[in-house]
């Protein structure tokens, strides 16, 4: 019992100093305080993350047309644990750190050059953007068809679900972005690392597989080291049926393919799905950079979720649900989100001076969307306007074209 009393001195005691929360004199939103100036509100007194709250300020009731209850649809990366390995880094994102996003898991992952991510598969398709540095990706198929590709900043690759694949650093720092189109990607069952396999298999079985004797097989690590470090390997691959290249590839570059036309002119885009990248038939995305105060148009998406990864800036979005349930979330780089089926949605850059830069993904084989303004615009004016209770001549005049990406003002 004194204990307990001690305990609340001491917090009486740091509240009255300022400890527990540094508050600035003006109050509010811009202080990380849940205060609007209309008389809704009131300071923080208990425990609270200062830092969050001043990043956060929609979660703390900012946008007055939030309303019902709608989960949380945001994880960032610096939440995730991150696993430190001999010759790079992975981090990850999974359905039991975002329970909303049941159709898409994620990782970024670092290698130093050299390092090698271990030959593996999976039970998933595997997805990857390069981001930094530059990296060598190899695969075998079904058919005895092989590809190795070096890909730079900005390239993609896509292994489908079952295809043998490894990666490796080639400059002195790499980084990329994963995407598995499965949200619970840490299942057992869903990767398969070679040498894991090799080491929970009888020698002798091993040494009549591959004719060679059991001795060969005695230095196979144990666990499997998941990332080990290497040199950089320039071996040309041959044989087998041949290298897999056309639309049968598993590398996309970025450098073959111009961005997508945006009529509302306020930044740039990139598609990549299956009319671009023809193998990747279950993920396609959208990198997007959107200029300083734009706007992604209100829009949804009739065909998957939405799932994201925010690279640079900073930005907000407002996520509509139906039945009068919306809600507003903060973003800014190495937060991933998901947005559910069919909801609906903008995302804009809250930034005055930097660009806002994210990717979207869909567990689909091409990206679609559907813009509320040019759905307006394409239906009857006079249902419009008696709808919306708008003047007529605004409904006759809304825009029919997709702007996408939105100036800001």
């Amino acid at each position: 019992m004194r204990a307990l009393q001690v305990s609340s001195i001491l917090l009486a005691v740091a509240g009255a100093s300022g400890s527990v929360i540094e508050r600035q004199s003006n109050g509010g939103f811009g202080d990380g305080q849940p205060i609007d100036g209309n008389g809704k509100g009131a300071p923080f007194s208990g425990g609270t993350n200062h830092e969050l709250d001043l990043q956060n300020p929609d979660n703390l009731g900012q946008q007055s047309t939030d309303n019902g209850v709608v989960p949380n649809l945001k994880w960032s990366f610096s939440d995730s644990k991150t696993r430190i390995l001999r010759g790079g880094w992975v981090r990850e994102q999974v359905v039991t750190d975002l329970p909303s996003s049941k159709e898409i898991s994620s990782a970024q992952q670092h290698l130093t050059k050299g390092s090698i991510r271990e030959l593996h598969w999976h039970r998933v398709a595997e997805w990857g953007y390069v981001y930094a540095g530059s990296i060598s990706v190899s695969g075998v198929d079904e058919n005895g068809q092989f590809q190795v590709a070096k890909l730079n900043e900005g390239d993609i690759w896509y292994f489908p679900k079952g295809i043998a694949h490894t990666v490796q650093g080639l400059e002195d720092e790499n980084e990329f972005l994963l995407i598995f189109d499965d949200g619970n990607f840490d299942a057992v069952g869903t990767t398969f690392n070679v040498d894991d396999w090799i080491t929970h298999t009888p020698k002798s079985v091993l040494a009549k597989n591959f004719g060679l004797p059991e001795s060969v097989f005695g230095s196979v690590p144990s666990p499997n080291p998941y990332i080990a470090n290497g040199t950089v390997d320039n071996h040309n691959v041959t044989g087998g049926n041949g290298e897999l290249t056309g639309n049968a590839s598993f590398a996309y570059f970025s450098k073959d393919h111009p961005l997508e036309d945006v009529p509302g002119g306020g930044g740039t885009l990139r598609i990549i799905d299956s009319r671009t990248f023809p193998i990747a038939t279950t993920i396609a995305a959208t990198v997007v950079t959107l200029q300083p105060g734009g706007l992604r148009e209100l829009h949804w998406h009739p065909n998957a979720e939405e799932w994201l990864y925010f690279h640079k800036g900073q930005g907000r979005a407002t996520v509509f649900l139906g039945s009068a349930a919306a809600r507003t979330f903060d973003f800014r780089a190495g937060d991933t989100g998901v947005f559910p089926d069919n909801s609906g949605h903008y995302i804009e850059n809250t930034s005055d001076t930097e660009d806002l830069v994210w990717i979207e993904i869909y567990k689909s084989d091409r990206v679609e969307d559907i813009s509320l303004t040019q759905w307006l615009a394409l239906t009857p004016a006079g249902i419009v306007a008696t709808t919306l209770k708008i003047p007529l001549d605004v409904a006759e005049n809304l825009q029919k074209e997709k702007q996408i990406l939105i100036k800001g003002n």
